[in-house]
């Protein structure tokens, strides 16, 4: 009798999507992702199989490309814009046996999570920089869409900013788009001819950091370094680390270890990276502002913490006493100071 012996099967490569909100070239938002999309192959080798699908528009068109996705085999699909809330979570109950992970959302269900990073605490450092650099007074801020997110980072940034810098005044330009070059570059515009000499953004392209650059003033990175854009310019960056967090949740499904969670990190974990300083900051400046990274990471400073004011006056934290987190993710109102309305 002959005994043959068992061929052993290579397990298939696990199939990971990726949607994105604008292009992978944005050199901002949606670089960050690709760059911890390349990270996943880098770590995993044959055990991943990647793809993505950039410019999607948030909506209907979202809720196409997951569900393609999910038809052509893949069974980790990372969803990373707000605005692709909805459409993950419809998308997910269709396909039960496929795992979502939305980014910066709040809404769950058994086969999605949810993560995002404390992007306000980067803009309380480059806050801090900002009230001290600023020789006009006035901060200009390209703010794009009215979500709890972005104000957070508007709080956050003013706040600091306004604790070395009694005078400063913010500019705030809503430009309703995560990228749009033309529109970053017309608001950064109008900022300096409302008298700003210092750019921050929440927005994805380094439009800002280009007229900024042209306009000798000062401008910070968003998402990524963008030094290369403003070498004048640029007094540092927050920079978006998604790589660790996408290898080990990747990891994860391929292990059958995958579970629903709600992950929020910041500078502690290293998912929120503060820029090398420029030269152009003050070394007494420059220490301060390590001070303030140092001391959020130990947990002796916290971005919002008492005595605040809401817009209107009233008190919304009494001294000592720390903004908690479902407050901050449900953000939608100006802390007292910063002047005019929030966009509804």
């Amino acid at each position: 009798m002959a005994f043959t012996l068992p061929i052993e099967v290579a397990a298939e490569p696990l199939k990971v999507g990726f949607v994105y909100v604008g292009p992978i070239g944005d050199y901002g938002w949606t670089h960050e992702h690709d760059i911890g999309r390349q990270a996943v192959e880098e770590a995993l080798g044959d055990k991943v199989e990647t793809s993505y699908a950039e410019s999607v528009p948030e909506g209907a068109d979202a809720e196409r490309v997951m569900t393609q996705m999910a038809l052509s085999g893949h069974k980790l699909i990372y969803t990373t814009s707000f605005g692709y809330m909805d459409p993950t979570i419809n998308v997910a109950e269709k396909f039960p046996n496929v795992k979502f992970e939305h980014a910066t959302g709040f809404k769950r269900a058994p086969n999605v999570s949810t993560y995002s990073a404390r992007f306000y605490e980067g803009r309380t450092v480059i806050g801090h920089i900002a009230g001290h650099m600023t020789e006009t007074n006035v901060v200009g801020y390209i703010a794009s869409f009215p979500i709890p997110e972005v104000v957070r980072g508007i709080n956050s940034a003013y706040l600091a900013a306004k604790k070395v810098n009694p005078d400063v005044e913010f500019k705030i330009v809503w430009v309703f788009t995560w990228f749009d070059p033309a529109k970053e570059a017309d608001a950064a515009r109008a900022l300096i001819d409302q008298g700003a000499d210092v750019i921050m953004q929440h927005t994805d392209s380094p439009a800002a950091m280009t007229i900024a650059e042209e306009s000798g003033i000062y401008a910070f990175g968003q998402a990524s370094d963008m030094a290369q854009f403003g070498p004048t310019a640029r007094l540092s960056s927050i920079i978006d680390d998604w790589s660790p967090y996408y290898i080990e949740r990747t990891k994860a499904v391929i292990d059958g270890t995958w579970e629903m969670t709600d992950t929020w990190h910041g500078i502690k974990e290293g998912m929120v990276a503060i820029g090398a300083f420029s030269d152009r900051i003050p070394a007494d400046v420059q220490a301060s502002a390590t001070a303030i990274k140092e001391a959020i990471v130990a947990g002796t400073m916290h971005s919002f913490e008492g005595p605040i004011n809401r817009q209107d006056g009233t008190v919304w934290l009494k001294e000592g006493e720390r903004a908690d987190d479902g407050v901050l993710l449900g953000m939608n109102f100006y802390v007292e100071g910063i002047e005019g309305d929030i966009p509804q």
